[in-house]
């Protein structure tokens, strides 16, 4: 008989998109496993490497009636596939699967969590972080495994009460270089002379666009560009205008993502707060340093002077010395040892060996690879 493996997301954009690429990826390839996505219709990647009828996309916006919705079609969904395993990715998916299991214990069913990021670590009031841990340890009593992805996230949610039995680390992990450079249309002819810096993912306060912005402006110096990859998800404008350093690229294909890790000196993380930082190993496993700030888990892949630099969130003229003194062969030199740490600590099929692991010691039955 085989297992049934349901992946419950919200938005699956960007780091979330590419983790839950390679999980799939993976996890279809075995022999006595189905594996089913539910995840946003709204400002969700719609491709993935699993069948079309294995695929469900609800309507949705984050307003309390769409979240109702979520909730109730989802839950109608699991009973009728009767997953064995549900995986669920983020905050809000986290809430619409759970939420249900409250009023109507199922013991059968094993639902594993990963937040992405606790709710709880975001830049935001005392009281809506008061919220978040509340919610978060009432649905951890509905919970059969808590996944972290970082030492960062599963040590400090345990000090504010998440259960310390339920909750494992697994690190994220992404798949070996992907370069493909031939007919990539519009690919950006790059001047090697330039300390050439590649931000990725969403144009957002989270990650830290506005911080990157002010510091481009700031340094406006010929010896340095900047490219961009990504776009704003959550309506956050960002003002590119009159700034002349800047090319922005807009959200880029997966598989032509390495080419354009390939194509820079350098990647910059300047994120307020990280759950993990899968934008930092994916530049690792590309040998190219990394520049990040010291916040969430991010100095815990990034040691300054080792394989990239970290700034001080709270001193940001840190980061704007850091950018002036940049110099290519220290970069090289710095991107070699991330490509280290990347091999024995990140890569995807670490990752999808730990989740096998974990899958497997939760049910009766064993997954076959």
């Amino acid at each position: 008989m085989s297992i049934k493996i349901m992946h419950v997301g919200e938005y699956i954009k960007g780091g979330v998109y590419t983790y839950l690429y390679d999980v799939l990826e993976q996890q279809t390839k075995f022999k006595n496993t189905i594996v089913y996505l539910v995840a946003s219709e709204y400002k969700s990647e719609k491709n993935y490497p699993l069948e079309k009828d294995n695929t469900f996309f609800y309507k949705y916006r984050r307003t309390p009636l769409y979240f109702i919705y979520a909730t109730i079609y989802i839950f109608i969904l699991i009973k009728k596939i009767k997953p064995d395993i549900i995986h669920v990715h983020s905050t809000f998916a986290g809430l619409f699967v759970r939420v249900m299991y409250l009023l109507r214990r199922d013991k059968k069913v094993k639902i594993i969590y990963c937040s992405h990021g606790w709710s709880f670590f975001m830049e935001t009031s005392k009281l809506s972080k008061y919220i978040y841990i509340k919610i978060e340890k009432l649905l951890s009593k509905v919970t059969t495994k808590i996944v972290n992805i970082s030492m960062f996230e599963q040590t400090e949610s345990i000090k504010l009460g998440i259960p310390e039995e339920k909750s494992t680390l697994i690190y994220n992990g992404t798949k070996k270089n992907n370069v493909k450079k031939k007919n990539i249309p519009n690919f950006p002819l790059v001047n090697k002379s330039k300390i050439n810096i590649l931000f990725v993912g969403r144009f957002d306060r989270q990650k830290g666009i506005d911080i990157l912005v002010n510091i481009i402006k700031k340094i406006n110096t010929k010896e340095v560009h900047f490219y961009l990859i990504g776009d704003s998800i959550l309506d956050e404008g960002v003002n590119l205008d009159s700034i002349n350093n800047v090319t922005k690229l807009g959200w880029i294909q997966r598989e032509e993502i390495d080419n354009y890790y390939n194509m820079v000196d350098a990647v910059i993380v300047p994120s307020r707060w990280e759950g993990f930082g899968l934008v930092a190993i994916e530049a690792m496993k590309n040998k190219k340093a990394v520049i990040a700030s010291n916040r969430g888990a991010l100095p815990e892949l990034i040691k300054d002077g080792v394989n990239g630099y970290i700034f001080d969130m709270d001193n940001l003229d840190s980061l704007e010395k850091i950018i002036q003194h940049l110099d290519k062969k220290t970069l090289m030199r710095l991107g070699e040892k991330g490509y280290s740490s990347y091999l024995e600590r990140f890569t995807a099929d670490k990752m999808n060996d730990e989740l096998i692991k974990l899958y497997n010691s939760l049910i009766d039955k064993s997954i076959v690879k």
